[in-house]
């Protein structure tokens, strides 16, 4: 099996994605002028991870967007993921009551200034690059480069952390709709866009409950999710805790395969009070074993054999 298995379904399903991007002289509907602020070109040749310039706000090296911005113009640049670089600006939209959720969402995303390798499947198809301009009462202003694209492998910056969570589709409908609203996952047991912190520790601080998910290979290339209890806070803590002592590095969701190995993983989804869960993927048959997106480490026998346990059905 090769390292890419865990995004076997997203390549079926990232086809369908690709029908809602925009493209050129398409993207929207007709709107005013566009503003002197949106950039006439993307120029660089990277799908997501640009900005014009990196803002010199307090916050910018903990956070994708710091405080509470009073609007966010959204700059469209629509393309083709095989031959990225030098898109023209197709559309904008400025957002003005919904610049503060949209900020909210954005700014609990992950962010590291390491570059996180990760493997991504290679359909062709369309993209758009996107520039969002949060403007501050203060004058202050801030860009923030991301895109949506069919592999849904997209790095997303203020130029100075950069996240792998993936918000294109978000962003897409807030600029076709004028309204903000984070994307939810199809299910409850697959990764969503993690939470801040997860640069630092595996878990962060604070969670209250955890999901365990099992997705068994059995004969066949297609995951089988089994049943997915939900447990209380003194074992989300406890298991946070034991995450948290692993020896973890910088790295994202590479695998090296070894023999023996279980041929299942195990998806653990930590709430909180307030904010997205923080997600960790273990994979027993891959080293490294556990990663959060962000960071990797390995799991010893009696730690995998306690979460095994916990994702058996209630």
């Amino acid at each position: 099996m090769k390292p890419v298995h865990w995004f076997g379904v997203a390549a079926a399903t990232v086809m369908v994605l690709a029908a809602v991007v925009l493209v050129p002289g398409t993207v929207g509907a007709p709107g005013p002028p566009l503003p002197a602020t949106c950039p006439q070109r993307w120029d660089s040749n990277k799908i997501g991870d640009w900005v014009p310039d990196a803002a010199a706000l307090d916050g910018v090296e903990d956070s994708l967007v710091p405080g509470t911005p009073a609007s966010a113009l959204i700059c469209a640049y629509p393309g083709q993921n095989s031959n990225p670089g030098g898109e023209s600006l197709a559309g904008s939209r400025t957002l003005t009551d919904q610049a503060k959720p949209m900020a909210y969402a954005l700014g609990y995303l992950p962010v590291t200034t390491d570059r996180v390798g990760k493997v991504c499947t290679l359909v062709g198809g369309h993209m758009t690059n996107y520039l969002i301009r949060f403007a501050y009462p203060d004058g202050q202003a801030l860009w923030v480069g991301s895109a949506e694209e069919v592999n849904s492998c997209v790095t997303t910056t203020n130029g100075t952390v950069v996240t792998s969570s993936y918000v294109g589709p978000s962003i897409t409908a807030a600029y076709r709709t004028g309204t903000w609203k984070l994307l939810q996952r199809e299910s409850p047991c697959n990764p969503g866009t993690g939470r801040r912190g997860q640069n630092e520790r595996m878990v962060p601080d604070g969670a209250i409950k955890v999901l365990v998910c099992r997705d068994e290979q059995i004969g066949s290339s297609t995951p089988r999710p089994s049943h997915a209890p939900e447990h209380g806070e003194q074992q989300a803590r406890e298991l946070a805790a034991e995450l948290n002592s692993l020896d973890a590095e910088p790295g994202g969701n590479t695998c090296r395969e070894v023999g023996g190995g279980r041929r299942e993983t195990l998806y653990l989804h930590f709430g909180y009070e307030e904010g997205p869960p923080a997600w960790v993927r273990i994979t027993p048959h891959c080293r490294p074993s556990v990663d959060n997106g962000m960071l990797v480490g390995d799991l010893d026998d009696a730690l995998l054999d306690r979460i095994g346990r916990l994702a058996q059905p209630a």
